[in-house]
């Protein structure tokens, strides 16, 4: 996982639980369209599910972000897969 620079001041930036679609669990970040935040921990476990849902690439996590890229794109940054 990457070292991430943590804004404390930051009003938009924060710790957040999603659900991440991705065939590939390997990466640092995601874009904004394949990540859904959503309120806690266990609608995140929830949501992603298993089994069909797995192989769907719905998978629980804690992102940070959203953080603009370079390129113009709004990012999250993998903290921690929960599943």
């Amino acid at each position: 996982m990457p070292k991430i620079l943590i804004d404390p001041e930051s009003t938009s930036l924060d710790h957040r639980f999603a659900i991440i679609k991705t065939k590939r669990t390997d990466r640092a970040r995601y874009p904004e369209g394949c990540v859904t935040v959503v309120d806690d921990e266990a609608t995140a476990l929830a949501g992603a599910g298993a089994g069909a849902d797995a192989q769907r690439g719905l998978h629980p996590a804690i992102v940070y972000g959203p953080s603009s890229s370079s390129e113009g794109q709004r990012l999250y940054y993998l903290v921690r897969w929960l599943a």
